[in-house]
């Protein structure tokens, strides 16, 4: 059993394999957290301590007890109005701006499988793989009721958290702040590690010690960003790749959202994620419910590649879903970077007869072969074939690139539309737009109200429309703007509608999923601007950026790979020099970049040498080879990229009787001197060989001291070394 009941129903403890939790209904059926971390066995009440602290406030229950505040007890999930001064998790409104509840425990139950929540995406396993715990709780005066649900992975030591409130009065009341997960510890010293960024530079790694003082990420923007990405992780202030404690909190949701960490006035540190408050005020009417999305945890005891194995694991079998989830990617070329919007049914097909020339799978048509689409300044909603410009019907083209033994894919952007569309001038009230102003435009688009099922309902019509003429194999869904103007034209309450887009985004995708079971999705937002557990769940893959500079990929990639699996990240070969940045880069490094991803190229290949043709034949045979060791090896970050001289990462079978080891040199000197890459992941006691040379290597040795990488010569060197077991 992961989950244990005792001291007559009041002391909760939930096992995994490395880790445990453990909470408890107090006598004033507060429900405190005791303690999560390595295994161990008992309870761990007696790291609570009492005493009375100045202008910490004490709930009434106690009397003149004044030792008792929850402004400095470990809480499961704070709330405002029980004096806890610190971010709390939960605060309600019930009239005349009165904000506040006190709740207590009141039952349990304990359920074999994993919980699902309606409407929302969340991990699921067998029922064998998974336990639930739910935990009610109730305010002392009948305000709300509150289900916290506990999801248990015991063998990836995975913790799921989530929550429903239901209005248990008899007026509305209104959410204005909820956070999925609460995290109190009472000791220790601790990092933040967040993943920051722009667009084309997302995801990049920061680490800051804890303090006295709150720190937040989030995202306003109604998107989860490509400023901050929705996880963050807790690290001991020694925690290595391979050594010390760490936590991970991940959102398993795609809208605005808000993560702090921060240390209070005695040194205990608190960790939150959950929906962004700012305009999200969510009323409920008496009896109805809401569900908070889910937030995924896990522990390590044995540093950071423990904790981004277990957490790549879990997005892998647990998130992803459907036919492609253990199916290696097929290898595609998208005729973005070959064309933009200047192209015609014929560059399509002789990009397909290239494309299989070289050996590649597959043939996305990208932006422009919709509506009176040749230019990004109108046509967004418009979802029928431009025949004039293809040539001929969407039919005709998927059925020749078909015949050439390759799959068809297309782009799309759902949520959008233009001021200049036929859609726009007939529903003008579809589009988000504050009434009696000039909207805010971006990329001269404005976003289509998702919250509003009559909307949902005819884009999912015209796009299913245009599909059905293939069969279409693979979809490209992109969103490229940020919700300013959140306005809905036909909702009760603005407050609601950022959170009801985001349904609305789900309830299509899983739509599109039920009827096209065997089409590939690719998330896509600008690039990385919703890369979130969320769309995961929907999309088993999303283009990672759209920068596709090799060595601003390896910052991406890294920042990437403590959350998420390598076969989810969408990277591809562009040209060189980059047009996101002009940066000269091999081939081959990009290549060996591009291939610890979905792979795939953005080019036109009528523009390359015979030589360069050669090159991408043999990268797409080595991707080919390796492919089962990148998409279900254990992942290892060798070197950072944004310390030293160069970049090493590693895939590693989990048999242990493959490795393949990944080196790109990020600077060059004259005399330079060898790097030494260790290794990860070896099974200690044997001896490895390199598959294209033969020489043998101790595991041990290469995990203690290391590899000497050859000495690049020129910018951007980068090579690829093949280990197996003897």
């Amino acid at each position: 059993m992961a989950v244990t009941v005792t001291e007559n129903g009041r002391l909760f403890t939930i096992h995994t394999a490395n880790s445990t939790y453990q909470m408890k209904a107090d006598k004033y059926g507060v429900l405190l957290h005791l303690y999560y971390g390595r295994r161990t066995e008992g309870s761990m009440e007696y790291l609570l301590t009492y005493a009375d602290r100045g202008f910490a406030s004490n709930i009434y229950d106690c009397g003149r007890d004044r030792t008792y505040s929850l402004d400095l007890l470990p809480q499961e999930f704070p709330v405002s109005g029980t004096g806890d001064m610190r971010s709390t998790a939960f605060t309600v409104e019930y009239g005349n701006g009165i904000t506040g509840c006190d709740l207590r425990f009141s039952g349990y139950r304990i359920l074999d499988g994993k919980y699902s929540l309606k409407g929302l995406p969340a991990v699921y396993a067998e029922k064998n793989e998974a336990q639930t715990l739910e935990i009610t709780l109730k305010d002392t005066e009948g305000l709300v009721e509150v289900t916290l649900l506990y999801g248990v992975l015991p063998e990836l030591d995975i913790i799921t958290r989530s929550a429903v409130i239901r209005n248990a009065s008899e007026a509305e009341v209104r959410l204005e702040k909820v956070m999925s997960a609460n995290l109190d510890f009472v000791s220790g010293d601790f990092d933040l590690i967040t993943f920051y960024g722009r667009h084309c530079l997302e995801r990049n790694f920061q680490r800051t010690p804890v303090a006295h003082m709150e720190q937040w990420i989030g995202s306003r923007r109604g998107m989860s960003s490509h400023h901050y990405n929705p996880m963050m992780i807790l690290a001991g202030r020694d925690t290595t790749e391979t050594a010390g404690n760490c936590y991970s909190m991940q959102f398993v949701y795609s809208g605005g959202f808000s993560g702090c960490a921060g240390m209070d006035q005695v040194g205990q540190t608190r960790m939150q994620l959950g929906l962004m408050q700012e305009k999200f005020s969510y009323p409920l009417a008496p009896g109805e419910s809401f569900t908070a999305p889910e937030v995924i945890m896990s522990y390590s005891g044995e540093g950071l590649s423990k904790l981004s194995n277990n957490l790549q694991e879990c997005i892998r079998r647990h998130i992803c879903r459907g036919k492609w989830r253990d199916q290696v990617r097929p290898v595609l070329i998208n005729s973005w970077e070959a064309f933009y919007m200047d192209f015609d049914g014929a560059d399509i097909l002789a990009l397909a007869e290239q494309a299989e020339k070289l050996g590649m799978d597959m043939v996305v048509l990208d932006d422009g072969w919709f509506g009176k689409r040749n230019d990004d300044n109108s046509g967004l909603g418009d979802w029928y074939v431009n025949e004039e410009k293809l040539g001929g019907e969407m039919k005709e083209l998927v059925y020749w690139v078909h015949r050439k033994g390759l799959k068809f894919g297309l782009w799309v952007e759902p949520e959008m539309i233009n001021e200049d569309s036929d859609l726009y001038r007939e529903h003008p009230d579809w589009a988000m737009t504050i009434p009696g102003r000039k909207p805010v435009l971006g990329r001269n688009q404005l976003v289509l109200d998702f919250s509003r099922k009559e909307v949902v309902d005819h884009i999912f019509k015209s796009i299913c429309k245009v599909l059905d003429h293939g069969p279409v194999d693979y979809l490209k869904w992109d969103y490229n703007r940020v919700i300013t103007d959140v306005y809905s034209h036909t909702a009760s309450d603005q407050g609601k509608v950022l959170y009801d887009y985001i349904l609305g985004l789900y309830e299509f995708l899983e739509r599109l999923n039920e009827r096209y079971p065997d089409m590939l999705i690719e998330g896509c937002s600008g690039g990385g601007g919703r890369f979130d557990a969320g769309m995961l769940y929907y999309t088993p893959q999303i283009w990672c950026s759209d920068n596709t500079d090799p060595i601003d990929r390896l910052l991406i990639q890294y920042g990437t790979s403590f959350g998420y699996p390598a076969g989810c990240m969408g990277a591809h070969v562009s040209v060189s020099p980059n047009e996101q940045n002009g940066r000269v880069t091999p081939l081959n490094t990009r290549g060996i970049v591009a291939m610890s991803g979905t792979f795939g190229y953005e080019l036109n290949p009528e523009k390359l040498s015979e030589e360069d043709k050669k090159e991408i034949r043999r990268q797409i045979a080595k991707r080919n080879e390796l492919a089962h060791l990148i998409y279900n090896g254990k992942y290892y970050r060798l070197s950072s990229p944004f310390e030293g001289e160069s970049a090493a990462w590693a895939f590693v079978s989990e048999d242990q009787s493959e490795a393949l080891i990944n080196y790109v040199s990020l600077q060059i000197h004259g005399n330079r001197h060898v790097t030494y890459i260790r290794m990860c992941g070896l099974k200690p006691g044997s001896i490895y060989r390199d598959k294209e040379t033969g020489k043998e290597y101790p595991a041990d040795g290469l995990m203690e001291t290391g590899m000497p990488m050859p000495i690049a010569f020129g910018d951007y060197g980068a090579v690829q070394i093949c280990l197996e077991r003897v």
